[in-house]
């Protein structure tokens, strides 16, 4: 009997439970609400002195992105009616503040202010906390540690193997030189560049540009940046548990199992490499007698401590180094190549200049330095089409600009890369390809921070040089061997994405070049 008093006493008090729990549901709702609410009034609070366009009260300016290759049209339309800086909104709670002069970026880029805590957050679960999105005392360590990676004689040795991996694409490019037919290179410029880090940094010859089909990694990494894209538009993504229950969310982390299956795959067989030498050398030696590979740095990387990277950081600077490496010079090179073939007579000045040095050579390994106008060209299309677009800073404590604006600490500040390069107030004819911009009289004219592809200040990209090597390599080699030349009815839409990328992709013609043309 008691038993049964027992249960009947649950089965009354059970629908008190259950209007209990969704009070505490409703209550959390609320106060998370009021949260959100008090945010959104700080943020208005914080960009008042910063005039912007209007936002939709709920959307913010997300809608006015159409993804359809105009919205940085929209971007450089806004930064002429504010200049230096204004808000952008995000939803109804996130909020930037877009900066798109030299002198607001320099007060930015200068600092050690970590990366945002939003999209990049965002990666974090496919590239790890490895240097792009790493802060505080981890940054400063793994930074210091990599450093002597890049070294002017470290990415000497690899020259020859950049110069192998472009050959390769341009002997596949030959069966486009006779047809007089335009063909879509971004995806091919990917494969060049994703073999070309895997010989150089991790000693793996994978074969991706000769095997059939599309390479599983490429396509990963395009769509978990589309992704990643999406969720930052999208403000209820914002949410880990919508997004991670959402059908976007699922694609995300099919994605991730592809991208990291292909670098464990590039660490594993590294790993047995090593395991086979007899004789392990300390870096310094490393660098100097042995044949460099990044891994070798990696797994042999110490600090004063001897404390070296966990299996966790040599994975998050593998998959970032593998990202980072491959898709943002892929995109440099694809509108390098672009631009040449839209200015044939600068692409002439360039293959006139690289014949001269290579005096008959088939290599250009020392030689790098002696190209003055190719490396002008290349830096040009760098201005017009930088591969990183954007760059955004979560602010530690107030900064103030130099026009005398505050904003408080907490504040997220999104860089405008392509708005500073194009900046009329900075740049003659913003949107015409000059390559005498870079002439040394000229740059000594501008701020330094007027043209940051690699981003500046301590924070800036540790592989640049790299990436400078690659695309001088690729674009000599690539001249040398074909003429290049627009398709007038397929010009680029570009979008906003982690790298930039074309809507439609990147279409030129080639025919055998003829020295004497």
């Amino acid at each position: 009997m008691e038993s049964s008093g027992a249960v009947v006493n649950f089965l009354l008090g059970w629908p008190r439970m259950h209007h209990l729990f969704a009070l505490l549901c409703l209550a959390a709702v609320v106060y998370k609400f009021t949260v959100l609410l008090v945010k959104r009034r700080a943020a208005f609070r914080s960009c008042e002195a910063f005039p912007g366009p209007p936002a939709h009260w709920l959307f913010g300016h997300v809608m006015e992105f159409k993804q359809d290759g105009t919205d940085f049209e929209k971007i450089l339309k806004w930064a002429q009616q504010y200049p230096y800086a204004f808000p952008l909104w995000f939803g109804p709670f996130i909020c930037f503040v877009n900066i798109h002069h030299p002198d607001y970026v320099k007060t930015l880029l200068t600092s050690t202010e970590p990366k945002d805590d939003l999209a990049y957050r965002f990666i974090t679960s496919w590239i790890g906390e490895g240097l792009l999105v790493s802060k505080g005392q981890r940054w400063f360590r793994h930074r210091r540690l990599l450093t002597p990676g890049f070294h002017y004689d470290v990415l000497k040795q690899y020259v020859k193997l950049m110069s192998d991996s472009a050959e390769i694409m341009l002997d596949k490019w030959e069966s486009f030189a006779y047809t007089n037919q335009s063909f879509e290179l971004f995806e091919q410029v990917s494969l060049m560049t994703l073999d070309s880090i895997l010989k150089c940094a991790f000693s793996y010859n994978s074969n991706c540009q000769t095997e059939g089909g599309t390479n599983a990694y490429i396509k990963a990494v395009y769509e978990l940046s589309d992704l990643v894209n999406l969720r930052v538009r999208t403000f209820p993504y914002h949410n880990d548990l919508i997004f991670y229950l959402s059908p976007h969310g699922f694609r995300y982390r099919k994605a991730c199992r592809v991208a990291h299956s292909h670098t464990e795959k590039v660490i594993r067989k590294r790993k047995e490499a090593l395991k086979e030498e007899k004789e392990r050398e300390r870096i310094q030696l490393l660098i100097v007698k042995l044949s460099f590979s990044y891994f070798r740095l990696l797994s042999h990387l110490q600090d004063e401590s001897q404390q070296g990277l966990s299996d966790e950081d040599l994975r998050a600077e593998v998959d970032t180094f593998m990202f980072e490496g491959h898709d943002t010079t892929a995109s440099s090179l694809g509108f390098i190549l672009y631009c040449l073939a839209c200015h044939p007579e600068h692409q002439k000045m360039c293959r006139d200049e690289i014949i001269d040095v290579l005096h008959g050579k088939d290599s250009i390994e020392e030689d790098l330095n002696k190209i003055p106008y190719t490396t002008m060209c290349i830096k040009e299309s760098l201005r017009l089409y930088p591969p990183v677009p954007g760059i955004a800073r979560q602010i530690t404590k107030p900064m103030t600009f130099f026009d005398g604006r505050t904003l408080p600490a907490g504040f997220r500040v999104g860089t405008s890369v392509y708005g500073i390069h194009r900046n009329a107030a900075v740049w003659e004819n913003p949107n015409v390809f000059d390559p005498l911009r870079f002439l040394p009289e000229n740059v000594s004219k501008r701020s330094p921070h007027a043209y940051v592809p690699f981003s500046s200040g301590p924070r800036n990209c540790i592989g640049q040089n790299f990436a400078m090597n690659e695309m001088k390599v690729v674009t000599a080699l690539t001249l040398k061997r074909y003429q290049l030349s627009e398709d007038p009815t397929c010009k680029p839409k570009i979008i906003p994405r982690l790298v930039l990328r074309s809507l439609n992709g990147i279409h030129i013609k080639i025919k055998p070049a003829d020295p004497q043309e």
